[in-house]
């Protein structure tokens, strides 16, 4: 009878350990799961995107619990349009596009600084007669007919005393780089340093460059990550969670530039094939620019925001005023 007493509670003691065991491989799996996120890049894959391939292939989304799905636009317009609808939860997009959208009360806000300083600079031929802005009187100035590119020669030319009504701008579309090297047009705006610049070199077109930042026009940040008002303020860690594993991946690119590109290279789009000598250039360029210094990876100045909002009021980018501290948050 005992013995068959101590048989009995033997079993039932594996039958409730099998259960037991059951049940925290459940909750183990149940604590493993990812929270699934889309995030829309500005343009197809280049060497400014190199931190989120790194963070992906490294984990370091993984760390925070996040599974990152990252897109490519169809068209340009597409971030700041899907992640004001919520379609996306988060996009790369530009500070003044974000003002821009706030102005037609689109509930867009910025909650990081990626690349801290302007990319969109004035491309001039190198040897040639124009030095500096007040040199563009009379001048064909090929463009992609972006308001925000005239509202920047305007203020370049005026800040070096030059007359800006003697300035002819030639919409071009995206053929910057044929526009130039046709010489169709005298000068470029609305092409970046790390990218059409860098071709125009290496098809035998060396330019020189000036800095809008030098010539009145406020040292905007040119690359921003976006989301809706709504998506910050519903989920906040999410964010926290991304920016903690961003900033991960932006400190490996830093220190490794060469294992980041050749992480980023493996996500090169079949449509927009990358050239390794003008990403490995691209990123030379903007690891300095990229760089918060004594603040954190995407840190926003609030003085920033309000100068970049002042000046697009001021030349009719925008036509009301926008509160500059509503437009972005730091986490």
């Amino acid at each position: 009878m005992k013995k068959g007493f101590l048989i009995l509670l033997s079993l039932l003691l594996l039958i409730v350990s099998a259960c037991g065991n059951g049940e925290v491989e459940k909750t183990s799996g149940s604590a493993g799961k990812l929270q699934k996120v889309s995030l829309m890049l500005d343009w197809y894959p280049n060497a400014v995107h190199s931190f989120l391939y790194v963070a992906e292939e490294k984990g370091y989304f993984k760390e925070q619990g996040l599974e990152v799905d990252i897109q490519m636009p169809a068209d340009t317009n597409d971030p700041l349009r899907l992640v004001a609808a919520d379609k996306i939860d988060m996009a790369i997009s530009y500070q003044p596009q974000v003002l821009v959208a706030r102005s037609e009360e689109i509930p867009v806000q910025a909650f990081g600084a990626l690349v801290r300083h302007p990319l969109n600079q004035l491309m001039v031929p190198e040897g040639g007669p124009i030095q500096s802005p007040k040199d563009l009187a009379g001048k064909t100035i090929g463009y992609p007919s972006i308001p925000l590119d005239e509202a920047i020669i305007q203020t370049m030319v005026k800040a070096d005393g030059g007359e800006a009504n003697k300035v002819k701008m030639v919409d071009v579309g995206w053929d910057l780089i044929p526009a130039m090297a046709t010489r169709k047009t005298d000068v470029l705006i609305g092409g970046f340093i790390n990218h059409e610049k860098l071709l125009l070199e290496k098809e035998g077109h060396p330019m020189r460059i000036l800095n809008p930042a030098d010539y009145g026009v406020p040292d905007y940040y040119e690359l921003v990550l976006v989301a809706s008002e709504k998506g910050l303020k519903v989920k906040p860690d999410v964010f926290k969670k991304f920016m903690a594993a961003v900033t991960k991946g932006q400190k490996y690119v830093a220190e490794h530039p060469k294992g980041g590109l050749a992480i980023l290279m493996k996500h090169e789009d079949k449509t927009s094939p990358l050239e390794k000598d003008i990403e490995t250039k691209s990123l030379e360029i903007l690891l300095p620019l990229m760089d918060a210094k004594e603040k954190p990876f995407g840190y926003q100045a609030p003085e920033t925001w309000e100068k970049v909002a002042q000046w697009l009021k001021d030349n009719n980018v925008i036509k009301k005023d926008v509160k500059a501290k509503d437009a972005f948050i730091n986490f």
